[in-house]
């Protein structure tokens, strides 16, 4: 099963992927936690290139493909061999990120990104896409919370327009519209229990029935 973890900057994402990491594990679930860009050596000294505040000059292009990049290494290396064991794996972003980000964040053509996105992942989709929903200047409020005390927590991608992160949400909401039935969507601003409640009952759903 591959449940990837989706949404706005402060959403949550990591905090709700650790929680449900450690229910199923409790439920003796094989889980890999992972995330975009890294998971991998390689993704990971891309994702320091994608996230440097110093990189502002990235073209949207080379920025869609350097992320594509590090997915195919991603996919190849560790998401398909761990699901090919009859693992869960979690990830925190994936290909929708780009097409939000991307396609409906900077502009780029979704047809295009779709071909590259497939092309990158061999095909390979998540089983349930977990999209934490939250208004998107209340998220960067969130995330400037955690990253007062550490500026470099605060990433080239966070320090985009609050114009662009409002065009990023709602990509999001078009492609969980165009598919309910794989997209879950949860109010983020809803206390951290009361979320991965929602996001447990699911999964539980996805689950193989136990003797």
């Amino acid at each position: 099963m591959f449940i990837t973890f989706e949404g706005p900057e402060g959403s949550g994402k990591s905090t709700q992927l650790i929680l449900l990491a450690a229910w199923l594990r409790g439920l003796g679930e094989d889980v890999l936690t992972t995330r975009e860009p890294g998971g991998t050596v390689i993704g990971d000294r891309v994702r320091a290139i994608l996230l440097d505040p110093a990189c502002a000059e990235m073209r949207a292009e080379t920025e869609l493909l350097l992320f594509s990049a590090a997915r195919a290494q991603h996919v190849g290396q560790a998401i398909r061999p761990h699901l090919a064991r009859g693992g869960v794996v979690l990830c925190d972003r994936y290909a929708d990120s780009s097409l939000a980000y991307q396609g409906y964040g900077r502009g780029l053509d979704l047809a295009t990104l779709q071909v590259i996105t497939a092309f990158a992942t061999g095909g390979l989709r998540p089983d349930l896409v977990v999209f934490l929903d939250i208004d998107a200047e209340a998220g960067l409020r969130r995330k400037q919370l955690h990253a007062h005390d550490d500026a470099s927590q605060w990433n080239r991608m966070e320090q985009e327009t609050l114009a662009y992160h409002q065009r990023v949400r709602a990509g999001y909401w078009q492609m969980a519209a165009a598919e309910p039935g794989r997209w879950l969507l949860v109010d983020a601003s809803q206390a951290v229990d009361a979320v991965q409640a929602v996001v447990q009952a699911r999964v539980r759903q996805l689950l193989p029935p136990r003797p």
